[in-house]
């Protein structure tokens, strides 16, 4: 597939150049030290500045006031209402994981997936070079959510799963926003990323929490927080299909969380699954609803 990038202006270029040479580290820390502090008065003066910048909704949340909140943290893996979501009951049918925007969504071109108009990136890349992995899900379908800061940033189960593999790969922090997956190369393979690997009755499927500038942490319900301390190096972890230890997690089960929003991609083996014909490039999404069918 033949890379063609869009050119961006004067302006875009300095904002690129901004983001790669900001101290992503550094910030991300900093934000992290700052979302744990528990300061009452001023932390509650910050989240309530924070809802009017991001309009976030929190009419949804078991806590609806930002004076419920005692941190930072606290309020960015706030719960929901038990009713706020309903988990898609269709037969055969699989659930979106989280609240967000379709970032791209599709088919899965030998290798390829699209990371926006202009710019694709490999799955060899994308799961740290494990070639059979890469080559389970070549051919098969993808799809990439976006979650804003506004956003719930709890992620959810598209269908039943047991795990049996999670991977850690550091790697940088660049934002992932929209205007930057536009225009930075691999965007989504070249930033840290938790990848889980579960069973499912439609196959294997691939869920993968990546990290981002100012993201403190990522977990997942059976670990906890995954990303810290930050490993030098790549870590792996498997898990049993069958004994005490087995991690199995239901269709519309919470299996992981990002202190403040990021990126969820889904890999799907071929024909396995066919998306709902409503999944299109920045569409709005509700975790629960469909996300597509088991094919035919």
């Amino acid at each position: 597939m033949t890379q063609i990038y869009p050119r961006p202006s004067y302006v875009q270029r300095l904002k690129i150049a901004f983001h790669y040479l900001l101290p992503q580290l550094t910030i991300t820390q900093a934000a992290g030290w700052l979302a744990k502090k528990e300061w009452g008065a001023i932390t509650h003066t910050l989240i309530n500045v924070f809802i009017r910048i991001f309009k976030v909704d929190l009419s949804e949340a078991e806590k609806t006031q930002a004076n419920d909140y005692k941190s930072f943290n606290e309020f960015f893996i706030r719960p929901l209402k038990k009713e706020a979501r309903l988990i898609c009951s269709e037969e055969n049918s699989l659930c979106l994981p989280a609240d967000g925007k379709v970032s791209e969504c599709g088919a899965i071109d030998e290798n390829r997936l699209l990371q926006a108009k202009g710019h694709s990136f490999t799955l060899q890349a994308l799961l740290a070079g494990d070639e059979e992995l890469a080559q389970r899900f070549q051919n098969g379908t993808f799809l990439t959510t976006y979650l804003s800061p506004r956003d719930y940033h709890r992620v959810h189960m598209p269908c039943d799963g047991v795990l049996r593999k999670m991977i850690y790969v550091p790697g940088e922090l660049f934002s992932v926003n929209p205007f930057l997956a536009n225009h930075i190369p691999d965007l989504f393979a070249r930033n840290e990323r938790v990848i889980c690997v579960f069973d499912t009755p439609i196959g294997q499927m691939i869920q993968i929490l990546v990290g981002a500038t100012i993201t403190a942490s990522i977990s997942t319900t059976w670990h906890g927080v995954v990303n810290l301390p930050r490993f030098s190096g790549i870590k792996v972890w498997d898990y049993p299909n069958e004994g005490e230890t087995k991690v199995h997690l239901q269709k519309g089960a919470e299996m992981g969380a990002f202190q403040l929003g990021s990126t969820v991609i889904n890999l799907f083996e071929p024909s396995s699954v066919t998306l709902d014909s409503s999944l299109q490039t920045n569409v709005i999404l509700k975790m629960g609803e469909r996300l597509g069918t088991q094919a035919a």
